[in-house]
């Protein structure tokens, strides 16, 4: 799949999974259904026991919270063998993890037991006591296969830490001993990204302090290993990343900033391998590499708006002027990524009424384009990489929603056929009588906002019904409609499920980012608002049973909206949320400062990007008020939002609160909202990686939401009698 993420916004800011339009960085081969969200990062020191006394009011949900952890371990369970693109096949071999390691099964011979390729207790190296390999582990993130099934590599890592390891093992005759793993050649510290371009030869790039700016080559040879130095960057505000054509031609290291890209070549099927420049780095150029044939096939957004089209460019000529234009979307749909299959370029898009298809553009009749429509439920697609000895002229992916499990698919382009692995595209759990509603809000400006909408009942029906408002709009990144086990298990509750598609995000392309830029940060916060008056208006719920949440710097239009109108919400959980912009934006030794200038501005520089910022900042503008009641998660490790910032912004809250509350005549008196703070051990920004964790944290919030909006909790679904 192609990667547009870097494209969008700094890749230092997706360390997680998005399978629509993101990058498989750091989790490709690791199956979670959290909800991720990443972006904002930058470090100081913190001080966890002064925050004490700001968590004491968990314990009010501490036997809800107990309840909910039992109903989510049965929802988890409920969906443990739903499928999905974890297994990584080889010529011989199927691969695939467990909790100690990976293991492989041989394809012609299925009845002998799995045999044992790495082990992760061996990786530590027996450092660590008993005690810390219980709370910290080691969990593999990516697995690739060299070509002729050769060698294997894996990135692993360290868990409650931003710590990343690749491990190479030599991959030979089975051992029948199961405490007996293949040999491990080496192994590299600090991988980011990593391709094999022979059997012998790696690529790598290391992230160091959040920042990946250096490659690597590996060589290995029957005397050992040698590293070779490929690649530096020297821009701070640039992320590189090495990838891998899906014919595995050429291998791309892909140098991108927020606003501009520049990619280097290696074609591997030549034995010198040494990189060559693609088209140099040009201000609002950005563009993406694929290989077919003797060709390049790119995304680049030199089409109408600046947005994605299609172009093509000779290998041996790569530069802009040979680029040729194949095709550029309809106004109104917008291109989210790409893959070469076969002689057919494959387009994920979202149409104009905010559906996602897929675009099939033969490479050799590109008039003849054709659009495949999908079922109208689905709001994520996940492509499946081809394994090393399957065919390349079909596409096989999932696709799901927050609330539908994944339900795998198959697009065969030569045709236009398009099977699905149950034969009329459901699965047993997609039989339910969900609805999914698609509607715009109109905001203050005239724009119409996507509002994305799962319920049970008919929408005239919803006026009593509790709802959760998804949000996030910020870099460029589309808000994550992955399917989530604990967000189905609401919906079944009863509760009606809302995702609003804001500007700043990608959902409409790269004019709906650039409009929420900088000088029209606000225009995010107008968004969210018109959507809640939209959905109140409608009928759907009511201010008193609604909530919101979001994760990181989507708790900028959630805070600005509780300062501006927080009558408009009962509760609000927040994620590692990211909530002074004014401090962090003008501090410059903060790691990303300076990138993160081209998405919120530069209050140093620019006196009229200080009075923006400082006009929805969420710290910044709190005051004496009735706020809704609270539940901010932090992690105290968290080098993207640290401790300290989360601390100030929560005393804060609660001092404002206090203030508002004591300058009431007691007969006018309202109940005062709970703000409790959440903190966590590990530098886990993303969310747990530990299961149980997860749980907690996931039963926490529902207990939260129950008890703020004066719900009762949901009874256990009656055992049928035989």
């Amino acid at each position: 799949m192609a990667v547009l993420s870097s494209l969008l916004f700094s890749s230092a800011r997706l360390l997680a999974t998005s399978r629509l339009l993101f990058r498989e960085l750091a989790v490709e081969t690791r199956i979670t259904w959290q909800c991720l969200s990443v972006q904002r990062c930058y470090t100081s020191d913190t001080a966890v026991s002064s925050a004490d006394h700001l968590s004491s009011g968990l314990e009010r949900y501490k036997d809800l919270q107990k309840y909910f952890s039992r109903r989510l371990k049965a929802a988890y369970r409920r969906f443990s063998n739903i499928p999905d693109h974890s297994m990584v096949f080889g010529h011989h071999h199927m691969y695939f993890i467990e909790e100690d390691g990976i293991y492989r099964m041989d394809r012609r011979q299925s009845d002998l037991e799995p045999e044992q390729v790495l082990n992760l207790g061996q990786v530590s190296g027996g450092q660590e006591n008993e005690e810390r390999k219980q709370r910290f582990q080691w969990t593999v993130q990516r697995i690739r296969l060299s070509p002729q099934e050769k060698h294997l590599a894996a990135t692993l890592k360290f868990s409650h830490r931003e710590e990343l390891r690749c491990v190479v093992v030599r991959l030979g005759k089975r051992h029948f001993l199961p405490v007996d793993p293949q040999p491990v050649v080496l192994t590299l510290e600090k991988v980011f990204s990593f391709e094999w371009a022979t059997d012998d030869v790696l690529f790598y790039a290391t992230l160091e302090e959040l920042r990946s700016s250096a490659v690597f080559r590996l060589d290995l040879t029957s005397s050992g290993s040698r590293i070779t130095h490929v690649y530096e960057e020297t821009q701070p505000d640039v992320f590189v990343e090495v990838a891998l054509s899906r014919d595995r031609q050429i291998l791309t290291i892909n140098c991108n900033s927020r606003n501009s890209s520049e990619v280097l070549l290696c074609d591997i099927t030549r034995s010198h391998l040494e990189p060559f420049l693609v088209q140099p780095r040009q201000l609002d150029l950005l563009y993406h590499v694929e290989h077919w044939r003797k060709w390049l096939i790119m995304l680049a957004n030199t089409g109408p708006g600046q947005e994605y089209q299609v172009v093509k460019a000779p290998l041996s000529e790569p530069s802009m002027v040979s680029w040729n234009s194949l095709y550029a979307p309809d106004p109104g749909t917008v291109i989210k990524d790409m893959d070469i299959v076969g002689d057919h370029c494959v387009l994920v898009a979202t149409t104009p009424v905010s559906q996602l298809a897929l675009i099939v553009v033969p490479l050799t009749h590109p008039k003849e384009a054709y659009t495949v429509p999908l079922p109208s439920w689905t709001c994520a697609l996940e492509t499946k990489k081809p394994g090393l000895a399957e065919k390349q002229n079909v596409l096989e992916f999932l696709i799901s929603s927050p609330v539908h499990p994944p339900v795998p698919y198959c697009l065969y382009p030569e045709n236009g056929l398009l099977l699905s692995a149950t034969g009329d595209g459901s699965s047993p759990e997609n039989l339910d009588n969900y609805m999914t509603t698609r509607f715009e809000a109109c905001s203050q400006d005239g724009t119409l906002v996507p509002v994305t909408l799962f319920h049970e009942l008919p929408v005239e029906s919803l006026r009593q019904v509790p709802l959760l408002v998804h949000v996030y709009g910020a870099y460029g990144r589309d808000l994550n409609m992955d399917f989530c086990p604990e967000k189905k298990m609401l919906l079944e509750q009863g509760w009606i499920l809302a995702y609003c598609h804001i500007r700043g995000g990608g959902e409409r392309g790269l004019t709906w980012q650039r409009q929420a830029r900088v000088e029209g940060k606000q225009r995010g916060v107008e968004d969210l608002q018109a959507c809640l008056h939209h959905l109140f208006s409608s009928g759907v719920s009511s201010p008193s049973l609604t909530a919101l949440t979001a994760c990181s710097a989507g708790a900028v239009p959630v805070g600005a909206l509780c300062n501006r109108h927080p009558h408009m919400i009962r509760a609000v959980t927040l994620q590692a949320p990211f909530l002074d912009v004014l401090a962090t934006m003008q501090d410059p030794s903060l790691p990303l400062t300076l990138e993160d200038r081209d998405e919120w501005g530069d209050p140093v520089g620019n006196p009229k990007h200080r009075h923006i910022i400082t006009s929805y900042c969420p710290f910044h503008n709190i005051t004496p008020q009735h706020y809704p009641s609270m539940l901010l998660t932090a992690y105290s490790g968290d080098a993207r939002v640290p401790l300290a910032g989360i601390i100030k912004y929560t005393e804060q809250l609660k001092k404002v609160i206090h203030t508002h509350l004591s300058m009431q005549p007691k007969s006018e008196c309202e109940p005062a909202p709970n703000i409790v703070l959440n903190i966590q051990p590990g530098a886990n920004h993303l969310g747990p990686e530990d299961f149980e964790q997860l749980l907690e944290e996931e039963a926490l919030k529902l207990a939260f939401l129950y008890t703020e909006l004066s719900l009762d909790p949901p009874r256990p679904p009656r055992r049928r009698k035989r």
